[in-house]
C-alpha cells in the first residue's frame, strides 16, 4: 500500500481535492439558503429540500463542468506531450482520465437523484401550501399574485386546482429537468461495460446524449421557479420585522407591506461555456484531421477472422502505444472506433490490426473481404496518446497482452528492434519480457519479428519472484491490455514485489484504457 501512494500520490492527492471541492460546494450552498435572510419567506413554504435542492444543482454544475475535460483527447495528448520529460509520477494522472470520467459521471448521478427527490418534496409542499386554508404564513405567501406586478409570486403552483405533474412538464426547468435525467439515465445505463464491450454502436449512439443534457442544464434555470425576496422588499419589508405580522401586510397604515420575489438567475452556462468551448474546439480539429486523405496500402487477413490494415497519412506522426479512431462511411457515417496503432514508429505506414467483435468491425471486415478496387474510403483521426508511451522511461519492461490485447505491444516490440538495430543510446529499456497468443507461423502475427511472443498464462508469482532477483536495482514497468481480472492479479503483485527500499526493485503498473 506505502509503494503505491508513492506511486499515485498525485492522483490521490488530485481525487481527494476533486472530492474535496464537492463537500465544499454542498456545504457552502446549503448553508447559504438555509440561513440566508433572502429565502427566509421562501423556507417557511419548502423547509430545508430547498437548500438540499440548491446545494445538490451547484454541485451538478461544478462536475457537469468536469465531465468533458478527460474526454477531451488531443488536450490530454498535449498535456502528455509537454509532461514527456516530467517524473513518471507527475504523468499519472493523465492516465486515469477515463476512470476520473466514469468518477464524476457517478458524481452527477447521485447529486442528479439528491435534487430530484428535494425538488419532489418542494411541489409536493407548494401543491399543500396552496391548497391550505388554515390562514397561515405559508398559505398567505402562497397565494400573493398582484396583476400588475410578475415579480410577486412565489408559489409556481398558482391555483389549488393544478397539479405537480402539470406545474413540472409545462414550467422550462420540470420539463428539461426530465429530458436531462431521462439523457443521464440513458447513458449511464448504456456506458456498463458488458453492453459497451458487446454492443458498442449502442453506446457510441447513446453517449451522445450528453448534447442533449448539456443544453437542458443550461436553460434549465430560465424558469427561475427558485425564489427569494428581491433586495428592495427586503429593504421595506424585512422578514424578521415583518414575517410576524403577515395579517397586515394588507393594511397600508402599517410599517410593512407584501413582500416581492424574484427567480434565481440562471448560472450553469457560466460552469459548462468554457468546458464546452474546449469540446468544440476538440471536435473541429478532429474533424479537419479526419477529411485528410488516407491511403490504403496493403490488406492482409490473418487466421482466427483478424483483419490488418496498412495505411499512409500525410503528415501523420506517431509514437509508440498510440491509437487512432476510424471511420468507414460506407457502414456508418457517424461511428468512431479506437483501434491500437500495431506499426513501429520508424516505418514508412501506420497499421492497426481488427478482431470481428461486433456488428461494425464484422462489416468492415466483410466490406475488405468482398471488394478488391476500388478499396473502401477510411477516415482516421489521431493518433492519441496512452500510458504505453511511457514503456522507454523504464530499463526493464513486462507487456503482457490478453487475446487482441496484444496489439498495443506490437508498437512497441518493433519499435524496440529498429531501435536496437540502429544502436539507439536514449533507450533506457534493456530487456522486454511479454507473454501473449501465438500461432504457428515462422514469424510473429503482430510484430512479424522471429522473436514469437511465447504462448500460455504464466505463473505471476513466480515471473515477479524472477524480475526482481535479476533486476534488484531496476526500476520495471508493467503494462497490461487485458481484462480486470488480470488487472487486479498484475497489480497486486507489482505491490507485494516492489521493494520497500526505494533505491532497490520497483514494479509500476501501467493498464491500457481508451
Amino acid at each position: 500500500m506505502g509503494n503505491w501512494l508513492v506511486n499515485h500520490w498525485l492522483s490521490v492527492l488530485f481525487l481527494v481535492s476533486w472530492l474535496g471541492l464537492n463537500i465544499f460546494l454542498f456545504v457552502y450552498a446549503f448553508l447559504n439558503y438555509e440561513k440566508s435572510d433572502k429565502y427566509y419567506y421562501t423556507r417557511e413554504i419548502l423547509g430545508t429540500a430547498l437548500a438540499l435542492a440548491r446545494a445538490s444543482a451547484l454541485c451538478l454544475n461544478f462536475n457537469s463542468m468536469m465531465i468533458l475535460i478527460p474526454v477531451c483527447r488531443n488536450l490530454l495528448s498535449f498535456l502528455r506531450g509537454t509532461c514527456s520529460f516530467c517524473n513518471r509520477t507527475l504523468r499519472k494522472p493523465l492516465d486515469h482520465n477515463l476512470t476520473f470520467h466514469k468518477l464524476v459521471a457517478y458524481m452527477i448521478c447521485i447529486f442528479t437523484a439528491i435534487h430530484i427527490i428535494a425538488h419532489l418534496f418542494n411541489f409536493e409542499r407548494y401543491r399543500r401550501s396552496q391548497q391550505a386554508m388554515d390562514g397561515s404564513l405559508a398559505s398567505v405567501l402562497s397565494s400573493l399574485s398582484h396583476p400588475e406586478k410578475e415579480d410577486s409570486w412565489l408559489n409556481p403552483i398558482q391555483s389549488p386546482n393544478m397539479t405537480v405533474m402539470y406545474a413540472a412538464f409545462t414550467s422550462i426547468a420540470g420539463l428539461t429537468g426530465v429530458i436531462a435525467t431521462v439523457a443521464l439515465v440513458l447513458m449511464v445505463t448504456s456506458a456498463m461495460e458488458f453492453i459497451r464491450r458487446n454492443y458498442f454502436e449502442l453506446f457510441w449512439y447513446t453517449h451522445h446524449l450528453f448534447i442533449v443534457y448539456i443544453v437542458c442544464l443550461g436553460i434549465h434555470g430560465l424558469g427561475g421557479i427558485v425564489r427569494g425576496q428581491t433586495e428592495e422588499s427586503m429593504v421595506e419589508s424585512h422578514p424578521h420585522n415583518c414575517s410576524h405580522s403577515f395579517h397586515e401586510w394588507d393594511n397600508h397604515e402599517g410599517s410593512c407591506r407584501y413582500p416581492h420575489f424574484a427567480g434565481h438567475p440562471p448560472e450553469s452556462w457560466k460552469w459548462i461555456l468554457a468546458p464546452i468551448a474546449f469540446y468544440i474546439f476538440e471536435r473541429i480539429l478532429r474533424f479537419y484531421r479526419s477529411q485528410q486523405k488516407v491511403v490504403i496500402t496493403k490488406v492482409v487477413m490473418h487466421p482466427s477472422n483478424v483483419l490488418e490494415l496498412q495505411m499512409r497519412k500525410r503528415g501523420f506522426s506517431m509514437e509508440v502505444g498510440q491509437y487512432i479512431f476510424v471511420n468507414c462511411p460506407s457502414i456508418s457515417f457517424l461511428e468512431w472506433h479506437p483501434f491500437t496503432l500495431t506499426s513501429a514508429p520508424e516505418e514508412e505506414f501506420f497499421s492497426i490490426h481488427i478482431r470481428a467483435a461486433g456488428d461494425w468491425t464484422r462489416n468492415l471486415i466483410r466490406t475488405f473481404e468482398q471488394q478488391h478496387s476500388p478499396m473502401p474510403r477510411i477516415e482516421v483521426d489521431g493518433p492519441f496518446g496512452t500510458v504505453s508511451e511511457d514503456v522507454f522511461q523504464y530499463e526493464v519492461a513486462v507487456l503482457v497482452g490478453a487475446g487482441i490485447g496484444v496489439t498495443p505491444f506490437a508498437s512497441i516490440l518493433k519499435s524496440i528492434w529498429y531501435k536496437f538495430q540502429r544502436a539507439d543510446n536514449k533507450l533506457k529499456t534493456q530487456k522486454a519480457g511479454h507473454a501473449a497468443l501465438n500461432f504457428d507461423r515462422a514469424t510473429d502475427i503482430l510484430t512479424g519479428l522471429k522473436q514469437k511472443t511465447s504462448f500460455g498464462r504464466p505463473m505471476w508469482d513466480n515471473e515477479f519472484s524472477r524480475i526482481a532477483t535479476a533486476h534488484p536495482k531496476s526500476v520495471v514497468g508493467v503494462f497490461l491490455c487485458g481484462p480486470r481480472t488480470l488487472s487486479k492479479s498484475l497489480r497486486k503483485c507489482c505491490q507485494r514485489y516492489s521493494s520497500l527500499d526505494p533505491r532497490k526493485v520497483q514494479f509500476y503498473f501501467n493498464k491500457e484504457t481508451f
